[in-house]
């Protein structure tokens, strides 16, 4: 065991380090950003936080933020989907000035809508990859996180049911009942799915495979996260969802009895993102909130509140524990970004519209969760 220990650890420093170039040894620096920007932001006095990731780091980024700059912060807590669909309904009149955290298919959907406003952000030159912010500089990255396969230990032994090692598994008829995903309505998460079965399958196997995995969907929870929040316990024999906050339920939980499938066939990453919404009260403070989010100061606190995923920055420290159990960000297939943002708002309502053909009660609030 304690070999074993010493190679896995071994492991993880030389993928962190091919992944983040030498963040291991990232400073713990302040956010570069110009004083004037900071004076600006500080004259605003005030900025407002819609958020997508989990509470907790939300709420520790807030808090920093607010500690850093003497800058009110509040937040709100809201799926990607709830943001989107609130952004859209304001339209252009933004309650909130930043959004932080989530997948980025419903941010690609806002910026091309033209809710999202365009920033050069200085910190934005620690991005590792192109892939990892807008072209336009309409959102940026901050982290990355391995969409798979989740299942509680105990049940699927009580149950004599094989474990889950691909996509295609899921809809296999032993597992009638057991599984949780998440809304295609409200979780950005559950737009991902789409997407990257439509990008394995084809656009109508895509379809059909949706339609025949929800023959053993017991739930679709509002949020991404939901099925993890309940593999532990049980009451969720079977999940899709982040494989990061599955390790936040063994880690922080407790949750050992937690298992998880890195898709035998491939998988996608997704992107959590920030960006500054059009419109916003207090753009200068939006702004500043953006460089923050951009630098160690914001991402590398994530560990320390429940969220293991992979950081995209240079200057960051990775979360070795998301190593240690296996995964791998570069181990993932091509995502196409385009066809995501054109194409998955349609996608949405070809799915919804193909389940109720098929006799799924699509609007069963107990089943398709919007709460």
């Amino acid at each position: 065991m304690k070999k074993l220990t010493v190679v896995l650890m071994v492991l993880a420093l030389v993928i962190s380090g091919a992944f983040a170039q030498g963040a291991a040894e990232a400073p713990q620096t302040a956010p570069v950003v110009e004083d004037s920007l900071v004076a600006k932001a500080q004259a605003e006095g005030e900025l407002v936080v819609y958020g997508s990731c989990e509470e907790e780091y939300l709420s520790a980024a807030c808090e920093k933020f607010q500690s850093l700059y003497g800058i009110k912060t509040s937040y709100q807590r809201l799926s990607t989907g709830e943001v989107q669909a609130k952004i859209e309904e304001e339209n252009g009149n933004p309650s909130a000035d930043v959004w932080f955290g989530g997948t980025t298919d419903p941010y690609n959907v806002l910026a091309s809508e033209g809710f999202l406003e365009a920033y050069d952000a200085v910190n934005a030159s620690h991005i590792t990859k192109d892939v990892y912010k807008d072209s336009q500089n309409r959102w940026f990255g901050i982290y990355t996180g391995i969409l798979g396969i989740m299942y509680n230990k105990d049940e699927v032994a009580r149950l004599g049911v094989d474990i889950p090692k691909d996509f295609a598994d899921l809809t296999d008829p032993q597992y009638k009942g057991l599984i949780w995903t998440s809304n295609y309505n409200t979780a950005g998460t559950a737009k991902l799915i789409i997407n990257t079965v439509i990008q394995k399958y084809g656009h109508d196997e895509g379809i059909k495979y949706l339609v025949d995995l929800d023959k053993n969907i017991q739930v679709y929870t509002k949020s991404g996260s939901g099925p993890s929040k309940n593999v532990g316990t049980g009451e969720c024999v079977i999940g899709l969802g982040f494989l990061h906050d599955v390790i936040t339920q063994i880690v922080d939980n407790g949750y050992d009895n937690i298992g998880m499938v890195i898709p035998s066939s491939g998988t996608t990453c997704e992107i959590g993102a920030t960006a500054i919404f059009r419109g916003a009260k207090h753009p200068n403070a939006a702004k500043l909130w953006i460089e923050f989010a951009l630098s160690p100061d914001c991402v590398n606190i994530a560990k320390d509140n429940g969220s293991y995923q992979f950081l995209v920055l240079d200057n960051a420290e990775q979360p070795e524990i998301a190593y240690e159990f296996g995964l791998d960000p570069s181990n993932v297939i091509e995502y196409d970004f385009e066809d995501a943002t054109n194409n998955i708002k349609t996608y949405v309502q070809e799915v919804m519209n193909a389940l109720a053909a098929s006799g799924a009660a699509t609007d069963d609030t107990t089943r398709f969760q919007v709460k």
